[in-house]
């Protein structure tokens, strides 16, 4: 009997890795390449360098190569990550706690995705914004916005993920049944919404470090020192440069995720064996 529980906790184990894994994956690569063009142009709009010296309209696909590879696996360790821990702990605390778990979950997907979202975004940003770099960038440059990216993302992560549950939950009360993945699209459209708009200081902060000279040293590309230079530049206006663009798109966009997210793996509880 025990081995019979033991053998069924690794199959479910199993298939919530897959189910993660293949959703996740699916979810990242179909949103980022969608909406890639809103990408670009929050991206130059942000740029230090001016958006028409960045590219302007023109050319809204440059950088998608680095996405193509990067997107899948990243947004797969994040789900796989979040997903697997509210399935350890969840059982183990009262429901009323549950937003903790998702916090907790969300903020460690998020620093260990931004092990292979931070280079990728380096590259993409760089390419976003019509740099020409004359050599391959060395280990050090790919990793100069880690720092500010998982700044960025730790707390949209953490308003991001336990509104979108927390709506859920909401919706399910509501409804009396488990939410479709069209209703769980709209909350992850709004919660996502919510987030983008708490966090565009950072991401322009983030943006600006990213397409820094190369040769800029450790002191230039802090976060702190990125925001103030900008305000001091630009004022408020300038820390919520790309603003429409980048709250517009993920709300947009957070729906498509979300949506994509939970039928891919609907299909994948479906077809995995129990």
């Amino acid at each position: 009997m025990l081995d019979k529980e033991n053998s069924m906790d690794c199959m479910s184990a199993k298939n919530l890795f897959l189910t993660s894994l293949i959703s996740g994956a699916f979810a990242g690569t179909i949103c980022d390449v969608t909406f890639y063009p809103l990408d670009t142009l929050k991206t130059r709009l942000q740029s230090q360098h001016g958006f028409v010296k960045s590219g302007g309209f023109k050319r809204l696909y440059q950088g998608l190569g680095p996405v193509m590879i990067g997107s899948a696996p990243s947004a797969a360790i994040f789900f796989v990550t979040y997903e697997g821990i509210k399935k350890v702990f969840q059982p183990q605390i009262p429901p009323q706690y549950y937003s903790l778990i998702h916090m907790t979950a969300a903020a460690t997907g998020e620093t260990v995705a931004c092990l292979i979202r931070v280079p990728v975004e380096v590259v993409k940003q760089r390419k976003q914004a019509l740099l020409c770099d004359e050599h391959r960038l060395p280990l050090k440059t790919l990793y100069r916005g880690y720092g500010s990216t998982v700044l960025r993302d730790l707390p949209f992560g953490l308003v991001q993920m336990p509104l979108w549950e927390y709506f859920k939950l909401c919706w399910k009360r509501h409804v009396d049944r488990e939410c479709t993945p069209v209703e769980s699209a709209i909350c992850g459209s709004v919660s996502v919404a919510i987030s983008a708009a708490m966090t565009t200081p950072l991401d322009v902060a983030k943006t600006r470090i990213m397409l820094s000279n190369t040769s800029a040293d450790k002191e230039e590309v802090k976060v702190s020192i990125m925001l103030r230079e900008v305000y001091r530049e630009c004022g408020a206006k300038g820390l919520f440069a790309g603003f429409l663009p980048r709250v517009g798109g993920f709300t947009i966009s957070g729906f498509v995720f979300f949506g994509v997210y939970e039928k891919i793996r609907e299909i994948c509880m479906a077809v995995l064996p129990s």
